[in-house]
């Protein structure tokens, strides 16, 4: 079977060395009877070590030659299905078998991926939104990016996406992947992630959206201080000072120097602080 040629406008980078793959499924400790969702699947290599372990994979593919060609390679595979798509625009409760598990005794599902670059992001914030579908997401991912999720205050990569899934998820950067090792090689090294959604949230965070929504807006105006990035929320000037002041933070200071707690008194001081403010906010979040 011909092998499939990368495509650059779907981020694709293979990667065929089959003890780093079996590495990232132990490090998952895929075993039979899990559920797995796999992100851009490609030629198929994790795939087939993950249905070696005994997984039930349901695989996402947007390439329809890529999806042709993993049809004919497991289609008398059992435990392999295949959805055709963009991930990006597909809720996973739209996917058959991602159904968030019920009872005492439902066992709740994992993924592991070689996500591509090109939807990083998204996913990543697909994940944040939708983890209580997991109890393990396993990624491989570019080295900057597994360097942003466990960044600390104050340095370069500490930014939104750090604080929220620092909040919800334990992180762990567990080994990295030269570049030299995918087809093509990427520009940058990557990084394997497992992330585990936690029982309760790091830190208080009142109302999850609004936490969100807080935290983003401190971010956006990255240079700023917080008495102009949280102007972003869209609520009085007065509301943001007697928020800032009731959590003993200083206006002049920016987003990269407040801590996971400091935001999480934060956010809760904007809920004891002017309750008409923060129903502005929370109505346009939940919009």
């Amino acid at each position: 079977m011909a092998l499939m040629r990368a495509k650059k406008r779907f981020g694709q980078h293979f990667l065929t060395d089959k003890n780093l793959l079996k590495k990232i499924v132990r490090t998952a400790s895929v075993e039979e009877g899990d559920v797995v969702l796999e992100i851009g699947p490609g030629r198929g290599a994790l795939t087939a070590e993950l249905l070696n372990a005994g997984a039930t994979v349901v695989a996402v593919e947007v390439d329809r030659n890529l999806s042709e060609l993993l049809r004919k390679k497991f289609s008398r595979q059992e435990g392999f299905s295949l959805v055709e798509g963009d991930i990006v625009k597909m809720p996973f409760s739209e996917i058959t078998g991602m159904e968030i598990p019920t009872g005492a005794d439902a066992k709740k599902k994992k993924s592991v991926s070689n996500l591509p670059y090109n939807i990083t992001g998204p996913m990543l914030f697909r994940f944040l939104e939708e983890r209580d579908r997991f109890d393990i997401i396993v990624l491989l991912l570019q080295k900057e990016v597994a360097e942003r999720l466990a960044a600390v205050p104050s340095t370069k990569g500490y930014n939104a996406l750090s604080v929220l899934m620092q909040v919800w998820f334990d992180i762990s950067r567990e080994f990295e992947v030269k570049r030299t090792l995918f087809v093509p090689p990427p520009k940058v090294d990557s990084t394997v992630v497992s992330l585990v959604p936690r029982a309760a949230p790091r830190v208080a965070t009142g109302d999850p959206v609004l936490f969100k929504r807080v935290v983003k807006a401190a971010f956006s105006l990255r240079r700023k201080m917080l008495s102009n990035s949280l102007k972003t929320l869209g609520v009085a000037p007065e509301l943001i000072g007697a928020a800032l002041s009731g959590a003993q933070i200083d206006p002049k200071r920016r987003a990269e120097t407040l801590t996971l707690e400091e935001f999480s008194s934060l956010v809760l001081s904007f809920a004891r602080t002017g309750a008409e403010g923060l129903r502005e906010i929370e109505t346009e979040a939940h919009e």
